[in-house]
């Protein structure tokens, strides 16, 4: 009886030693760790004690069915959306292509045809070669370079589906601020016809007195510049308008005459209250901020792939099928064939490709960890640049609305002083020009504010959460 052999004391303490070593190596790390972020205890405005945070139909609250309209055709046929559509198709397909190599890959070689030979006397036999064959071959991902590359391409798949709802939220607040725009020119034009007729009834009333001898001929001239300059500021607000509604209209995918705009104001517009929620939960609620970790996360799985290419590669490779040769006297019987191997394959000398290689996959990694930090700052600079302006434009808003009250009043006490002969020309002169520009003002102060709104909208992620 043979007895079994028993492996030497050195070589078992040797195998001690490797083991741990190559199951370590299966790992080359580093995993991946959402980096660290200051996060600002509260915000520096001040808001409401509640917190709350937009809706995903965010501009459903400002209360305009046109605007509703414009943007549900933007979010279906704008190109951009599409494009980034598109990009989602595109990141998938590579994640299918870089998860292939972690299964195995099986083809089937079939052949027939004549064949000549001769043997060692000289002698030609012909014959006639059949053969089917079944081949497979897997790589076994032991240091886990498969895998990383899969997990990278996984990654940049979802930075492709953050960067659709970057697009779709930047496309949604450019409609809104877009149509806000043309309303608010709508309303200067209104204003600036409304203050031209105005002028044109004081201009007409001053001739009037004029020509009895009541007022000088310097107060008419005065007046007609009055009309003139108003008269010219029609013009360039009718340009406006239509430069905005071409935006608009490429904006909703449509070319600039098919866009219906209807007739509106600002002041039919409801003022919706936004309520920021904690400051910890605005990562999670802006898609820029996901998008640049996921692409973190994908730059962590190359620096695994590349440090795998250092060590060696293992394959299986087999082969199995069926042979026949039917010869010029006969068939021979089929034969059953088949192969198995296995290989390693070593890289030994790269010319520096390998190490060029793994410093390369750590620097992408260092400038997108950058970039990660950068857009978590830039999200809590955006939410405090958008709660300051909309505080700011509120407040302007209420201001200029005295203001109006105010011109408008001074302007009526000025016009009647002057019919009692109280007053000079001069006096209603100037605040008839007070009022033009405060009622002007105060369109503008109005949509600063429905805008700030919609900066503010967009800073919070639009009702976004990852």
């Amino acid at each position: 009886m043979t007895r079994p052999r028993t492996v030497p004391a050195k070589a078992r303490r040797a195998l001690a030693l490797l083991l741990p070593a190559a199951v370590g190596a299966c790992n080359l790390g580093p995993d991946y760790e959402r980096p660290e972020t200051a996060v600002p205890h509260t915000w520096n405005t001040a808001a409401p004690s509640a917190e709350a945070w937009p809706s995903l139909e965010w501009w459903k609250s400002f209360g305009s069915p046109q605007l509703d309209a414009l943007i549900a055709e933007a979010r279906s046929s704008n190109t951009d959306l599409a494009a980034a559509a598109a990009r989602i198709q595109q990141a998938d397909a590579l994640a299918r292509i870089a998860g292939a190599p972690l299964l195995p890959s099986v083809g089937a070689n079939v052949n027939a045809g004549p064949t000549r030979r001769l043997n060692n006397l000289g002698k030609e036999r012909h014959f006639t070669s059949f053969q089917g064959v079944l081949q497979a071959s897997y790589e076994i991902d032991f240091w886990g370079k498969n895998r990383a590359a899969l997990e990278a391409a996984e990654a940049s798949a979802s930075a492709s589906r953050y960067d659709w709802q970057v697009v779709s939220l930047t496309i949604t607040t450019s409609v809104a601020t877009s149509y806000f725009q043309a309303l608010g020119l709508q309303d200067e034009l209104r204003v600036a016809r409304d203050n031209l007729a105005r002028a044109q009834r004081d201009l007409d009333g001053l001739v009037q007195q004029q020509q009895r001898g009541l007022v000088p001929q310097l107060a008419v001239v005065q007046q007609q510049t009055v009309v003139d300059g108003l008269a010219a500021a029609i013009p360039p607000l009718e340009q406006q308008l239509a430069v905005t509604k071409d935006a608009l209209a490429i904006l909703v995918g449509k070319l600039p005459e098919a866009l219906e705009l209807r007739a509106g104001s600002l002041l039919d517009l409801s003022l919706p209250a936004v309520r920021p929620g904690l400051p910890s939960e605005l990562l999670l609620r802006r898609p820029d901020v996901q998008q640049a970790e996921a692409q973190l996360i994908s730059a962590n799985a190359n620096i695994r792939v590349a440090r795998a290419q250092f060590f060696p590669s293992f394959g299986l490779t087999a082969d199995g099928g069926v042979s026949s040769l039917l010869l010029a006297n006969g068939a021979m019987p089929v034969l059953g064939v088949y192969t198995f191997s296995a290989s390693i394959t070593q890289p030994i000398f790269e010319g520096g490709s390998l190490t060029g290689q793994l410093e390369l996959s750590k620097a992408r990694y260092q400038e997108l960890l950058q970039d990660y930090r950068k857009a978590a700052l830039s999200a809590f600079g955006d939410v405090e640049d958008a709660l300051a302006a909309t505080k700011a434009t509120a407040d302007q808003q209420a201001t200029q609305e005295k203001a109006v009250a105010s011109a408008r009043q001074a302007y009526q006490m000025s016009l009647d002083a002057f019919h009692g002969g109280t007053a000079t020309i001069l006096s209603v002169l100037v605040s008839e020009s007070t009022l033009f520009s405060a009622e002007s003002a105060r369109v503008q102060a109005r949509l600063a504010h429905m805008q700030a709104l919609v900066g503010l909208f967009r800073a919070l992620g639009g009702g976004w959460k990852a």
